[in-house]
């Protein structure tokens, strides 16, 4: 590629990478809300379908950038992504941490009582979803880069939905577990809300799978890419 060809695709990476952690700490700060979306009258468990955390809303946005770098920049720089994301997430916890625990004035809009009840738990979230945003994150990786190998950069569909499947039931299965282990949720939801949360993040790969295909095409056709071809960054 020529110079000004790198520096365009080192560009877009620091923006799938910015894309990628923003979605990843939001995810972790609104986790504390839960909704409701009844598109059949289906009780799994005492759980209706939906009614899940809107931490989930864009979660499955970190999965679909992580294929995207994953099939363009290779599995190095997925990587990398995920481990500034780690990063990024502990040290937004951080942060949380230490404005709960200073005092607020008398006047400040939000008082302690209210700070404490809607970050107060972001601790104990971020280390459960870290733990299972971990797992979930690198088993994507390479599930998706065994695929890839397998077919010879073919069949795009296969690898990103076999690797997103899995890769999201291994991380609702965990920050589930952790969750109710903290008494954040109480234990009867869990096996309601382990499948409505895992099913419905099943709907949203399939929805997310013309997007990366159109991402890929985008890339491929921009920096002239052959199939299973990737980008190397210095």
């Amino acid at each position: 590629m020529t110079l000004k060809d790198t520096l365009a695709a080192q560009r877009i990476y620091l923006l799938l990478g910015a894309l990628f952690i923003t979605s990843l700490v939001v995810s972790n700060l609104i986790f504390q809300k839960f909704f409701y979306w009844y598109p059949f009258n289906i009780e799994i468990f005492g759980v209706k379908l939906f009614e899940i955390s809107v931490g989930i809303l864009p979660y499955p946005i970190t999965f679909l950038i992580t294929d995207l770098i994953s099939e363009i920049y290779g599995k190095k720089r997925a990587n990398q992504v995920v481990i500034a994301g780690i990063f990024a997430s502990f040290f937004s916890m951080l942060i949380v941490y230490v404005s709960n625990i200073v005092p607020a004035t008398s006047w400040s809009p939000v008082d302690d009582k209210l700070f404490t009840t809607v970050f107060g738990s972001t601790a104990i979230a971020v280390f459960a979803s870290m733990m299972a945003y971990l797992f979930a994150q690198f088993i994507d990786i390479q599930i998706y880069h065994f695929w890839k190998r397998l077919t010879k950069g073919k069949h795009l569909w296969l690898r990103n939905n076999f690797s997103t499947f899995l890769s999201q039931f291994v991380d609702t299965f965990t920050i589930l577990m952790l969750l109710c282990s903290f008494g954040i949720i109480a234990w009867d939801k869990f096996a309601g809300l382990l499948l409505a949360g895992f099913i419905f993040k099943v709907l949203i790969a399939f929805f997310d799978t013309p997007f990366l295909y159109l991402g890929v095409y985008l890339f491929r056709k921009r920096f002239q890419l052959k199939v299973n071809e990737e980008i190397a960054l210095a």
